[in-house]
């Protein structure tokens, strides 16, 4: 065999400086800058995010209909904090919107009224209203003791009197000629006969003969007659009396409340609508006065209730204060139930009963948030019934709706509802992932009309000095906003290359700031769990993670003890035909961590081509699938240049009862197939992970920190021997963001990483033996790995097709 250069394994092993990023403590020593607390906005900076600065800008200064506003990103990117922060600031510097109230519709009152004044023009006019309605109360009824109507009332009873006084009379007179005489009890009139000028008595009545009796009833029937003529007007008497008391009544009841009228008319003159309102109000409160306030029931109610019911039919129903001093609102709905944001109609219960009016009319967030702009979570909306499709129905109308959505659906009630629809003017911005975007952008047309502007988020931030040093600085107000102790340097620095970790990348820091806020907080625990004194320094933030990974870490040892204790087959040591050291990475929930995996390789004289063991058996998904497919790729475009290629092979990850799906392996399955051809063993003191095409150029993969690590992790537990490794994509080096531990371990010169840019290089890594160069005759070296992979394939050709005579 011809034995691998030796400058191939110095040429492709990585150098301590390639395994994470270079940074300086020095960096973040000028980043401390002051807090506001007394603003939350204030107190947090922003860091990157141009490209959706830039557009939240151009969507929420567009007055137009349909710019509202989708905000892609993941969460803990700080979109959130980022809109609220440019959403407070524009909205400080635009006038607070106009205050709706419901008011009682006097005429239907199943359908209130809106009425809409200037900001803080609502609580003016409910103290004002209820200011009026004391006024109301301290009037009657002792507004009817006064001695002019008690006057004008005597003058209509007497005038009442008069006329059946006078009626009476005339009956009276003529009864006295028939000897009869007249009189009234319990107010009906009777008869009786005179006898010697006295009036008898029933019983002497009795007494009478027969005659005297018989002219007395035809004299009572005459007198009858006349008293029926005299008092024929007598409905008319009493109901024209009834009516001049009851304008009496009205007439003093206006007088007496026009002067609050004319004074509330005055208040609120540069105000139609409230001026519209008053009128309405002027043109029932003398009925609802003399109804409620002047009742002559036994059963009076108390001036608490008396109030109540008042304020049930004239108080306003303002439904969100404003402040002309604050600007448009900013509202955030975290809960965007349908009633949440558009409202309801309460109920209350009175004596067993349930009942409703405009009183009880509860603004949503829609109301709250008109005039100014409202923040959703896209993922909340969509899962709420029927909001979505109401959502977009406001915001194309331009009008708040407050109804039950189900009320088609459900029994109807005694009584409901409509409350007359408000106007609506507002910016929506929707929180969501790429995923609800897109879809949302394939299925519903409505939503590109209405969501104009994508403010798309970036999951990276640059690692440029400047982004750097605010990282840190957003890192320190944090500590400061949570009285947590001064946060060093170094440890600024180890959260920065944490997150640079997070984001799997040298020049590029996770924009995810929320994991890097766990991490702070669970430092100061560590550091009140050693005394609490002096700064958080790095060792605090080393504590963090170490007890982190404890606390997730119980998967990951069980794995490696079970390798340990040979329960999974996996060597560290000596070399084995069609046999690798796969590298994979498991992700169960918060646990990430990574694993070797033995991956093997049979081969045999057959036609049926390459066989993932795992696509088979329905393990293997579709990503994994296509990076084997492409190993019959390479090997027809490597080796059949002169004659088919015709091999039956399986591949199969060894011991692996789970889904698997990614085409990290693939490097790793063409090695172990070509160690099964050509019967050269693989060092199973390296580990390789990588993606090939059908060219055998070597590919990037992802999870490469924690793949070196796992397998590290391994070695270092068995015992470093010096010769262990792995193999990555030479593409992958950007991504090396190692631990402190592989990064020593490399600098003694006990592990080694090599980064290898072709699949020769690997094969040469792995089994020490040159490649081999095809020469000008299509041949290669014959002791080279191609010249024997060429050599085996040939012999299988021919035992399938038979050899050329």
């Amino acid at each position: 065999m011809t034995k691998m250069p030796t400058y191939l394994a110095d040429q492709t092993r990585l150098g301590v400086d390639d395994l994470t990023s270079s940074l300086s403590a020095s960096l973040f020593s000028n980043g401390i800058k002051p807090v506001n607390k007394g603003n939350e906005f204030d107190a947090q900076g922003f860091v990157g995010h141009e490209r959706a600065k830039e557009a939240l800008e151009f969507g929420l200064s567009m007055s137009a209909i349909g710019f509202n506003v989708f905000a892609m990103g993941e969460h803990g990117t700080g979109r959130q904090t980022l809109i609220k922060q440019m959403l407070t600031s524009l909205a400080s510097v635009k006038t607070a919107p106009d205050e709706w109230c419901y008011t009682n519709n006097f005429d239907e009152s199943h359908i209130p009224l809106t009425l809409s004044v200037k900001p803080a023009g609502g609580k003016k006019l409910l103290i004002s209203m209820n200011k009026f309605i004391d006024g109301l109360l301290s009037l009657f009824p002792e507004v009817f003791d006064n001695p002019g109507y008690q006057r004008q009332k005597s003058a209509i009873d007497r005038e009442f009197n008069r006329k059946y006084d006078q009626a009476i009379s005339v009956v009276e007179e003529l009864a006295l000629k028939e000897n009869v005489v007249l009189y009234e009890e319990n107010g009906e009139v009777g008869f009786s006969p005179i006898v010697e000028g006295k009036p008898l008595s029933d019983k002497e009545f009795s007494n009478l003969n027969e005659t005297d009796r018989a002219n007395f009833y035809k004299s009572l029937n005459e007198l009858e007659n006349v008293l029926s003529e005299q008092l024929l007007e007598l409905p008319l008497w009493k109901r024209l009396s009834f009516d001049q008391l009851r304008q009496l009544k009205n007439d003093t009841a206006e007088n007496a409340i026009k002067p609050y009228i004319t004074e509330l008319e005055k208040e609120f003159s540069n105000n139609e609508g409230v001026l519209n309102y008053l009128g309405k109000v002027k043109s029932h409160v003398v009925d609802a006065v003399l109804e409620i306030l002047v009742t002559e029931s036994d059963d009076t109610p108390t001036d608490k209730e008396l109030r109540k019911l008042m304020v049930e039919r004239f108080l306003p129903n303002l439904l969100v204060p404003r402040d002309n001093t604050k600007g448009a609102p900013v509202v955030y709905e975290q809960n965007p139930t349908y009633q949440n944001l558009f409202g309801h109609v309460d109920f209350a219960s009175f004596q067993g009963s349930s009942y409703t009016s405009y009183r009880l009319i509860r603004p949503g967030a829609l109301h709250k948030a008109n005039g100014g702009y409202l923040l959703l979570d896209a993922e909340k909306v969509l899962s709420q019934p029927m909001v979505w499709s109401r959502l977009k129905l406001a915001l194309k109308t331009q009008q708040i709706t407050i109804e039950n959505p189900y009320s088609e659906y459900s029994q109807p009630s005694g009584y409901s509802l409509q409350p007359e629809k408000i106007p609506l003017q507002v910016k929506v911005v929707l929180l969501g992932d790429a995923e609800i975007y897109y879809t949302l952008q394939d299925y519903d047309q409505e939503f590109t009309e209405l969501f104009r502007v994508l403010a798309d988020f970036d999951r990276h931030l640059d690692k440029t000095d400047s982004n750097l040093i605010a990282f840190g600085q957003l890192i320190r107000q944090r500590a400061d906003k949570h009285n947590y102790p001064e946060v060093s340097d170094d440890a600024v620095l180890e959260l920065v290359r944490y997150a640079l970790r997070r984001g799997e990348h040298k020049y590029k820091v996770s924009a995810n700031i929320v994991q890097v806020n766990d991490l702070l907080d669970e430092a100061n625990y560590c550091w009140q769990k050693q005394g609490s004194e002096g700064p958080l320094k790095a060792q605090h933030i080393a504590l963090a993670q170490a007890a982190k990974k404890r606390r997730i870490g119980r998967l990951s040892e069980t794995w490696l003890s079970e390798i340990k204790e040979q329960q999974v087959l996996i060597h560290t040591e000596g070399g084995f035909i069609g046999k690798v050291n796969g590298l994979t990475v498991l992700e169960i929930g918060d646990s990430v961590f990574g694993t070797p995996a033995r991956i093997t390789a049979t081969v045999y004289a057959g036609s049926e081509g390459v066989t993932d063991i795992e696509r088979e058996v329905d393990l293997g998904k579709s990503i994994h699938s296509k990076g084997v497919l492409l190993l019959t790729g390479y090997l027809g475009h490597k080796y059949g240049q002169t004659f088919p290629v015709s091999i039956s092979a399986n591949i199969a990850i060894e011991q692996s009862y789970g889904h698997i799906d990614g085409d990290s392996a693939s490097m790793a399955e063409l090695c172990a197939l070509i160690s099964a051809i050509t019967l050269l063993p693989i060092d199973q003191s390296l580990a390789i992970t990588g993606s090939i095409n059908q060219h055998g150029e070597v590919q990037s993969i992802g999870g490469v920190n924690e793949k070196i690590e796992g397998f590290f992790q391994l070695c270092q537990d068995k015992g470093l021997t010096g010769t262990q490794g792995v193999i990555i994509p030479k593409t992958n080096v950007i991504n090396l963001m190692l631990n402190d531990e592989v990064i020593n371990a490399v600098a003694r010169g006990e592990f080694a990483i090599h980064a290898v840019e072709t699949i020769d290089q690997a094969l040469e890594l792995l089994m020490n033996v040159d490649a081999g160069n095809i020469s000008k005759t299509g041949r290669y070296p014959r002791k080279s790995i191609h010249g024997l992979a060429l050599d085996k394939l040939e012999n299988f050709s021919d035992i399938l097709n038979g050899s050329e005579e």
